[in-house]
C-alpha cells in the first residue's frame, strides 16, 4: 500500500526558509553595489532604476547576456565559489563596454539542486564585487531551486546587463581605416573561455591534478585556472572621457581571429604581431601539454590579450601611456590594412 502521509515542498527538495535565509545574507552585498538611479531594495517583483535621461542628448540602451561556461567545473572540484560571480560580470559588461556604452544595472539567475545558503552567498559576493569593479548596480535576480536537475553540489550562472551610450557616442568600428593602430589589453588568464579544452588537456594530459604546482608556475594549476575575467570597464570609460576610440573588441570564444572581424568594415584586416606581447605562463603549458596548434591557440583562447581598441596612430603611444597609469598592461599589437573581399581579416606575423 502507498503511504498516505501528508507531503512537503521541502521534501521534494526546496527549502523555502533557506532560500529567505539567503536573501537576507545577500542583502548587504547587494546594497555595496548600489548607484543613485537605483529605487528600491531587492525583494520586488522587479528591479527599479531611473534612468538620467538629462545626461545624454539622445540614449540609446545597450545589453548582453551572459554565463560562466565549464570553468565552473573547476569551481566544484576546488569548493571555490567567491570568483565565479566576477566571470559573471565580466563576460556581460566588457561586451557593451566595446560599444562605448556604461553598464547601468546587472541581474543574474543561479540555478542549483538544493540550496546551500552559504555557498550561494559566496557566488554573490563574486557577482557584488563584478557589479562594484564595472560600477553597475546589482538590482535583481532569481535563484532555482531544481531538485534532481542538477547533480549534487553543482549549480549554474547566468547574468544579464543593461547599459546606456549616447546615440553619436556608438562605437562599431565603422570608422575603422588603414593605417590605424591595434592595440591590446592583457588578460590575467583564461578569462571565461576556451575551459571544455583547457580541462581536457588537464584531465588527459596533466593527470587532472589541480594542486600541482608546474615548473613554469609560481602557483598551483588550479589557482591560476580559476582567476576571474578581468574586467575593463573603468579604463575604458576613463580613455572615452579624452580619446577618440575607432573600434574595440572583447576577446572571448573564439580569439583573435574571430573577435576582431566583427568590428572590421569588409575593405580592412588586423595584421597582428604574434610577438609583441608576452604570453603567459599557463596558455604555454596548456599548449605544449595539448600540443596545439597554433590556429587552435589564437582561436579558441584569448591567448593574452582580452581587450583589443583601434585608435589613430597620432593618440596611440598616449593610450598607453594612460593605460598604464590606469594598472593595465598594454601594448601595440599590429595595424589594420587592407583587405579584398575573399581574404581572411586578421593575417599573424
Amino acid at each position: 500500500m502507498s503511504d498516505r502521509s501528508s507531503m512537503t515542498y521541502k521534501g521534494a527538495g526546496v527549502d523555502i526558509a533557506a532560500g529567505n535565509r539567503f536573501v537576507d545574507m545577500i542583502k548587504p552585498l547587494v546594497k555595496s553595489t548600489s548607484r543613485p538611479e537605483v529605487l528600491a531594495d531587492i525583494g520586488g517583483f522587479g528591479g527599479l532604476f531611473s534612468l538620467n535621461t538629462h545626461k545624454y542628448k539622445s540614449p540609446v540602451l545597450v545589453s548582453s547576456t551572459d554565463g560562466v561556461g565549464t570553468k565552473l567545473k573547476l569551481a566544484f572540484q576546488m569548493d571555490r565559489h567567491s570568483t565565479v560571480g566576477i566571470d559573471l560580470v565580466a563576460m556581460c559588461v566588457n561586451d557593451i563596454i566595446v560599444q562605448g556604452a556604461e553598464p547601468l544595472f546587472f541581474l543574474d539567475y543561479l540555478a542549483t539542486g538544493m540550496l546551500a545558503p552559504e555557498k550561494a552567498a559566496e557566488i554573490v559576493k563574486g557577482i557584488a564585487e563584478g557589479c562594484r569593479q564595472a560600477g553597475c548596480a546589482l538590482i535583481g535576480g532569481e535563484t532555482a531551486e531544481l531538485p534532481g536537475f542538477y547533480s549534487d553540489g553543482e549549480y549554474d550562472l547566468a547574468g544579464f546587463t543593461v547599459g546606456v551610450v549616447d546615440r553619436d557616442a556608438i562605437i562599431d568600428g565603422s570608422a575603422i581605416q588603414v593605417g590605424e593602430v591595434v592595440i591590446g589589453i592583457a588578460s590575467n588568464g583564461l578569462h571565461s573561455n576556451g575551459y571544455s579544452l583547457a580541462r581536457r588537456i588537464v584531465n588527459d594530459r596533466l593527470d587532472g591534478n589541480l594542486d600541482a604546482v608546474l615548473p613554469e608556475l609560481n602557483e598551483p594549476l588550479g589557482e591560476a585556472m580559476l582567476r576571474p575575467t578581468r574586467i575593463y570597464v573603468k579604463s575604458i570609460l576613463n580613455l572615452l572621457r579624452d580619446f577618440e576610440i575607432q573600434g574595440m573588441a572583447h576577446i572571448t570564444g573564439g580569439g583573435l581571429l574571430e573577435n576582431v572581424p566583427r568590428i572590421l568594415p569588409r575593405h580592412c584586416k588586423a595584421v597582428i604581431r604574434k610577438d609583441s606581447w608576452p604570453k603567459m605562463p599557463l596558455f604555454e603549458v596548456l599548449r605544449e601539454a595539448g600540443k596545439l596548434e597554433e590556429e587552435e591557440l589564437y582561436r579558441t583562447f584569448n591567448y593574452g590579450i582580452g581587450m583589443v581598441l583601434v585608435v589613430r596612430k597620432n593618440v596611440a603611444d598616449d593610450i598607453l601611456t594612460r593605460l598604464q597609469g590606469l594598472k593595465e598592461q598594454a601594448y601595440i599589437i599590429g595595424e589594420i590594412a587592407a583587405c579584398d573581399d575573399q581574404s581572411p581579416q586578421v593575417e599573424l606575423v
